[in-house]
C-alpha cells in the first residue's frame, strides 16, 4: 500500500521523471499465468483487464491491444478512415496519434493548442471546419485539398482534458467521427464523465511511464458493440475461421498478452491510490511555486478532474527555446529527470508538408514548458528537492 509522503528521499542521486510502482498483486498474478501456462494473447487476465477498464471508465466494451498506438490505428479504421481521407488531430502531442493517421494512409490536419488548457483548441477547430471545409451530402470536405475529412482525433495530454462537449458537437454538425486519444488520461474526467468515452472510440495506454502500466499495452473502448467486435476482429489477425485459418481482411497481431494483462489488472486495483497520490504531488508543486516569478503552474480548469500525469510548468513569457533547454540541462545535472513537451508535429520532417491550421500556441508552449518528476513514489524530500532545483536553475539563467 502506498503510504503518505515520507521524509526520506527515494534516491539521493537521481529522481526519475516517471517510474512505475509495483507493490500490489503483480507477482501473484504473474505466477498464476506461469503456473497455468497462459502467457500469450489468450487467457483469463485479458478478459478481466478489459472488464475492469470498461467498468472504471464507464464504457460498454473494451478491447485490449498491445499498445496505445496500435489501438489508435485500429480505432481509426473502425470509424471508417480510408486512404487519402483527412483526420483533424492535435499539433501539441506525442507523435503516435499522427503516425496512426498515416498508418491508414490518411492525412493529418494539425490543430493548435489552447493556451488556457494546453489541449486541442476547440475554437480553432470550429474556425477551421467553418471556414476551410464544406458539407456535401452529409460528408465534410476540405476546400483546399478536396479530400474528405473523416474524423477528429483530440489528444488529452498530461492528465488534463480537451473540451469534449464542444468537439463532439462540432463532429455531429460536420458529420465526423471522433477517436479520443486518452493515452495519458486514465482517471481524468471532463464535466463528470471519463475521457475516452465521449467520442465513437477512445484509446488508453499502459506504457511504463503511465499511471497504470502493463510494461506496454493499450485499451480501445466504445459503447458501440459493433465497433468493439470489429476492433477485436482486426486485432486478432482478422481470423474468420479458427480451424481453416480463413482471413477475409488484412488484420494485425495487436492483441495484449495474458502476462501484460495480469500486471495491468494488479495496477488497476490500486488506481484510486495512484490518482490520490498524483493529485497530492500536483498540490505540493503548486504550493511550492506560489508567488515565484517566472513559473506558471499547470492549469486546473473547473470543468476537469485532472490527474496531472506529468506535472508541467511554464517558464516566463518570452522564454527562448535555448533558455528552456538550458534549464532542463541544469536540472538533469542535479539529478532531476525533467523534460520538455513534445516537438510540435507541424515542424517535424515527416509532417512539414501536411496542413497545419494557424499554429501559434503550440510553439510557444513547447518553448516554455518543463515537465517535472511525477512518480507516485515521490517522497516529501524528493518534491522539495525538485522545487528548489527548478528555482535554482532559473536563478542561474
Amino acid at each position: 500500500m502506498i503510504t503518505p509522503f515520507t521524509e526520506t528521499s527515494s534516491d539521493a542521486a537521481r529522481i526519475p521523471l516517471s517510474v512505475p510502482e509495483f507493490r500490489g498483486n503483480e507477482w501473484r498474478y504473474l505466477k498464476e499465468c506461469l503456473d497455468a501456462g497462459w502467457v500469450s494473447s489468450a487467457g483469463p487476465f485479458v478478459e478481466r483487464f478489459e472488464e475492469e477498464i470498461a467498468r472504471t471508465v464507464g464504457a460498454k466494451q473494451a478491447v485490449a491491444v498491445v499498445n496505445g498506438t496500435a489501438g489508435l490505428h485500429v480505432a481509426l479504421q473502425v470509424v471508417g478512415v480510408k486512404p487519402e481521407d483527412e483526420v483533424l488531430v492535435s499539433d501539441l502531442t506525442f507523435v503516435a496519434p499522427v503516425n496512426a493517421v498515416r498508418y491508414c494512409q490518411a492525412h493529418p490536419v494539425l490543430i493548435d493548442a489552447d493556451p488556457k488548457n494546453w489541449q486541442m483548441d476547440a475554437a480553432k477547430l470550429e474556425q477551421f471546419l467553418s471556414a476551410e471545409c464544406e458539407v456535401r451530402e452529409e460528408a465534410c470536405f476540405n476546400k483546399r485539398t478536396g479530400r474528405r475529412v473523416r474524423a477528429i482525433l483530440p489528444v488529452h495530454i498530461l492528465g488534463l482534458a480537451c473540451e469534449m462537449d464542444r468537439i463532439v458537437g462540432l463532429a455531429w454538425r460536420f458529420h465526423l467521427k471522433v477517436v479520443e486519444d486518452a493515452a495519458e488520461g486514465i482517471g481524468v474526467r471532463y464535466r463528470g464523465k471519463h475521457v475516452g468515452t465521449f467520442g465513437d472510440v477512445g484509446v488508453f495506454s499502459f506504457n511504463g511511464n503511465k499511471i497504470v502500466t502493463c510494461g506496454g499495452g493499450g485499451m480501445l473502448v466504445s459503447d458501440d458493440n459493433q465497433a468493439a467486435r470489429y476492433a477485436r476482429y482486426l486485432t486478432t489477425q482478422a481470423k474468420d475461421d479458427d480451424l481453416e485459418y480463413l482471413h477475409n481482411e488484412v488484420g494485425y497481431n495487436y492483441r495484449l498478452t495474458n502476462i501484460q494483462a495480469a500486471v495491468g489488472l494488479a495496477q488497476m486495483e490500486r488506481l484510486g491510490e495512484f490518482l490520490a497520490r498524483k493529485r497530492a504531488i500536483a498540490e505540493a508543486y503548486r504550493s511550492g511555486f506560489i508567488g515565484l516569478d517566472g513559473i506558471t503552474p499547470m492549469p486546473a480548469p473547473e470543468s476537469t478532474e485532472p490527474t496531472y500525469w506529468l506535472y508541467t510548468v511554464l517558464l516566463r513569457e518570452g522564454t527562448k527555446l535555448t533558455d528552456r533547454q538550458a534549464v532542463i540541462q541544469r536540472l538533469r545535472a542535479q539529478g532531476i529527470g525533467a523534460r520538455g513537451l513534445w516537438h510540435p508535429i507541424h515542424s517535424l520532417p515527416p509532417y512539414r508538408q501536411e496542413q497545419a491550421f494557424e499554429i501559434e500556441q503550440a510553439d510557444r508552449l513547447y518553448e516554455r514548458a518543463v515537465s517535472l518528476p511525477s512518480s507516485v513514489g515521490l517522497t516529501a524530500l524528493d518534491l522539495d528537492r525538485c522545487i528548489r532545483s527548478l528555482v535554482e536553475a532559473l536563478e542561474k539563467g
